[in-house]
């Protein structure tokens, strides 16, 4: 052996043991997170109201820690020495893909002072519960200070992580949630979407015919609902041997790792698809946690992509699967096990097209595919004003309003259905609304991609076969955690870079027909 191989030699195994070690520390950091998450599943679903004050200061205190072990020099000093070895650091290994992202999420985290992220944590839990109760009050007022403290903690986080060259605040925001976003970027997309979906809206509402919508105004029990979107969660892939299904304000879902996945939904007697929409919606994202490798738990690899990403699985299973005709032919049978008689009037016909109504409402998680995203739009427009000072919350609440009325032309008749009805603010999660129609134009591009991969795939929906779309989801997307960029991954699985192309053509052709336009 020359002595320059046995340099080599010796600078690879000490890398490799850096590497190593790196990890193993990201590992135990990561429990740390997984704590504060059911910490904060429990919050969401059982924990009494007098819990408030104590659980804030335990989010407090678990930040802090989770901080300190996130920002430790160690950290750098490993991922230095990794950075270092060019023939580690060559290609596209998965060892190549850890160092990249701790890199990414070590620098993020460097730049928070402790004192703020602790502060944010303690904030984020008082003012959630503080939320819900003013959103049960249509009180506003309440809320506001609240929110105050939101924003302003928000614009000095933007502050810390900075501005990208030629951005604003709010990016730097957006990029904890989803890679590369920018408001310069979202608005490329969701002006001309804008506009291409009024015209749609505009034709829809001029068409010859209307389906009924008799199917989602019969009242059924919620217990028997309950039955039956776990019978229909369990039946798309949702594993309850490592989750579980319970009931909060706003669906949610949560858990620590891939074998402790929690999903919430809500129920109203009066419309079942509010509460498999919502069943399906979360399943898309606990069976994504689920898809994650369980030997990479705790590491980048072991965690999902982006929200983007997250928020087209949800997307995928709530929308081209749960509103699909081959979806309702394998479903329609099975509603009189639940519900007896109550829907037995009810033809496929009745129950595809009271799956696929497009009614203008005021509540964005109960819209329909068509108006959905208009919701996300404001949304976006208004989180952007909050953040770079121009909107104050004193002001939100009737420029909220203004929006709808120009984007959804309704006029929003109370906060509760108004500004008070998402819970994301109250997290403090500012930057994250727009995940929400990247994801919509994500699923879109990936269930074309599937299609085109498993024939009959469609068609299999009526016969219950949901497990070839899951398993092709499981190797294309899930398994891949962080190893890809969003942007790299859709590149990868559809062969082409995300648009709204394929969105438009799937949500045209499904709705010109029902409705005669």
């Amino acid at each position: 052996m020359t002595p320059a191989t046995l340099q080599s030699s010796t600078h690879s195994t000490s890398t490799r043991e850096a590497y190593e070690q790196l990890l193993a520390h990201i590992r135990e950091a990561g429990l740390i997170g997984g704590v504060g998450a059911v910490l904060s599943w429990d919050q969401e679903t059982m924990m009494p109201d007098g819990g408030v004050d104590y659980r804030g200061k335990q989010f407090a205190l678990l930040a802090r820690i989770g901080h300190q072990m996130s920002t430790t020099p160690r950290i750098g000093e490993w991922l230095a020495q990794c950075e270092s070895d060019k023939a580690f650091m060559n290609g596209g290994s998965a060892e190549c893909a850890q160092v990249r992202e701790i890199r990414r999420d070590y620098d993020r985290e460097t730049k928070l002072p402790e004192t703020l992220v602790s502060e944010l944590a303690e904030i984020s839990s008082k003012a959630q519960h503080e939320w819900a109760e003013a959103r049960k009050a249509n009180d506003f007022a309440r809320f506001r200070p609240w929110l105050e403290k939101l924003v302003t903690l928000n614009r000095s986080k933007a502050s810390c992580l900075g501005v990208p060259s030629g951005g604003e605040p709010w990016d730097a925001l957006a990029d904890t949630f989803e890679p590369g976003c920018t408001a310069a970027s979202v608005t490329k997309v969701f002006t001309p979407l804008r506009e291409q979906l009024r015209k749609l809206l505009c034709d829809l509402a001029a068409g010859s015919k209307k389906p009924s919508n008799l199917f989602n105004e019969t009242a059924l029990p919620v217990d028997a609902q309950m039955k039956f979107s776990r019978m229909v969660v369990q039946a798309i892939g949702f594993d309850f041997q490592r989750g579980r299904l319970d009931t909060s304000t706003h669906p949610f879902c949560g858990g620590s790792h891939c074998g402790d996945v929690r999903l919430t939904t809500r129920f109203t007697e009066t419309c079942l698809n509010d509460a498999l929409g919502s069943s399906m919606h979360e399943a898309g994202h606990g069976m994504y946690e689920q898809g994650l490798l369980a030997a990479s738990i705790g590491t980048p690899l072991g965690t999902a992509v982006s929200l983007g990403i997250h928020e087209s699985q949800s997307r995928l299973w709530e929308n081209q699967v749960g509103r699909s005709r081959s979806f309702w032919s394998w479903c329609a049978p099975k509603l009189s096990s639940s519900f007896g008689t109550a829907t037995d009037s009810f033809t496929l016909d009745a129950l595809y097209g009271a799956a696929n109504i497009v009614e203008p409402g005021f509540i964005r998680v109960d819209a329909d595919e068509a108006t959905y995203n208009m919701h996300v739009m404001v949304r976006f427009e208004l989180e952007r004003l909050l953040i770079d000072g121009s909107l104050e919350p004193k002001d939100l609440p009737a420029e909220w309003n203004r929006l709808y009325r120009e984007y959804l032309n309704i006029i929003v008749p109370d906060d509760r259905r108004g500004c008070l009805q998402d819970v994301h603010w109250s997290m403090g999660a500012f930057g994250y609304f727009p995940t929400y129609t990247l994801g919509t134009l994500y699923a879109a591009q990936f269930f074309d991609a599937a299609k085109r991969a498993i024939p009959g795939l469609e068609a299999g929906f009526a016969h219950g076969e949901f497990k070839p779309l899951l398993e092709w989801l499981n190797r294309e997307i899930h398994a891949h955690g962080r190893r890809y960029l969003p942007a790299e991954l859709c590149e990868r699985v559809t062969g082409s870079p995300l648009s709204s192309e394929c969105y438009l053509k799937y949500l045209e052709g499904k709705l010109r027909p029902l409705y005669g336009a």
